[in-house]
């Protein structure tokens, strides 16, 4: 695409705007998320934007560009603009930092309804896959991932405690993460793991034969078993490569026991996944406690947000933060 003014560029944006939020007077300087953005429009929008304008950025670059006239400044960019690992969700007055890891996605925007509703007064972050702008090579295991993140966290907060909660895929990650800062005899103050399971091949083989059956008859009902199914929803391709390296990632990482406690959000519809976390779970953490959200695998993130984020907030309540 050849080089736009601000004006093209912001005449180029504005119809799309409209019609991913269904608007038809947008002003330049107006919020998205004032406008009623969420996470899913986010990705609409940015779809929208890479089929129009040739460039391909990420859905949380809403949070650095979040109206019209910022999103076009960055866009007349001639190269590749370069985010942050750690992204500012929420603010707070207080320490500790809570760290957010995604999903298989790579972006933590899907956090956007639940953080929204969090009670807390500490900053919250999320973090951001590597690779999800298009530009860098996305790493295919957790450990990789943990330790790219720990790099990122400690520049924000150099020791713990430290509030670690991980959705999906992340959850593997804040485990290793944990595992290691633990290790090096940093306190972790929360560990909260959010419908997250290792991958099927180290189950045991009773959860293995339950989780088959229970595949078997939702290919039946619906004809997905993904691990983290996004329906209607078409990923960018650097969005894909990130998924496609997550999918590796999870089918390699097998968890150790880890020395402290873990506190697990399941959802309600376990579909595809274990329904028992007590039982894949247990045996690998010196304490282990579950609550149980209403929906499915994306709908606790996606619909039942407020209910998820009800539970996080009491897990940040009680999270201990002495020494």
């Amino acid at each position: 695409m050849k080089p736009a003014t601000a004006l093209s560029m912001i005449g180029l944006l504005t119809p799309i705007w409209q019609r991913v939020l269904q608007q038809q007077s947008i002003r330049a300087k107006d919020n998205f998320f004032d406008l009623g953005g969420d996470s899913s429009l986010a990705l609409r929008l940015f779809n929208e934007i890479a089929q129009t304008c040739g460039r391909e950025l990420p859905p949380v670059t809403i949070y650095q560009a979040p109206t019209i006239a910022t999103l076009a400044a960055l866009l007349e960019q001639p190269t590749a603009p370069r985010f942050p690992t750690t992204v500012l969700m929420k603010a707070g007055a207080k320490k500790p930092t809570v760290f957010l890891a995604h999903g298989l996605g790579g972006s933590v925007i899907d956090f956007f309804q639940p953080v929204k509703h969090i009670q807390s007064e500490y900053p919250i972050y999320g973090l951001q896959a590597k690779g999800i702008d298009g530009v860098d090579e996305p790493f295919d295991r957790i450990e990789d991932m943990a330790q790219f993140y720990l790099d990122a966290i400690k520049r924000l907060q150099a020791h713990g405690p430290y509030i670690l909660i991980g959705y999906s895929l992340g959850g593997l990650v804040m485990l290793e993460m944990a595992q290691r800062l633990s290790a090096d005899g940093e306190k972790i103050a929360l560990l909260a793991m959010v419908d997250a399971y290792p991958d099927a091949r180290f189950l045991s083989l009773t959860q293995r034969v339950r989780l088959t059956a229970r595949q078997l008859k939702q290919r039946g009902l619906s004809g997905s078993t993904s691990y983290q199914a996004s329906a209607g929803v078409s990923f960018s391709p650097a969005m894909q490569r990130v998924r496609d390296r997550g999918y590796l990632a999870l089918a390699r990482y097998q968890p150790r026991f880890y020395k402290g406690k873990i506190n697990f959000v399941r959802a309600e519809i376990s579909g595809a996944f274990p329904d028992d976390p007590i039982a894949v779970w247990g045996h690998l953490a010196e304490e282990f406690e579950v609550d149980t959200v209403p929906g499915d695998h994306l709908g606790i993130i996606t619909t039942h947000y407020e209910s998820l984020a009800a539970v996080l907030s009491q897990y940040l309540r009680g999270a201990s933060l002495s020494e």
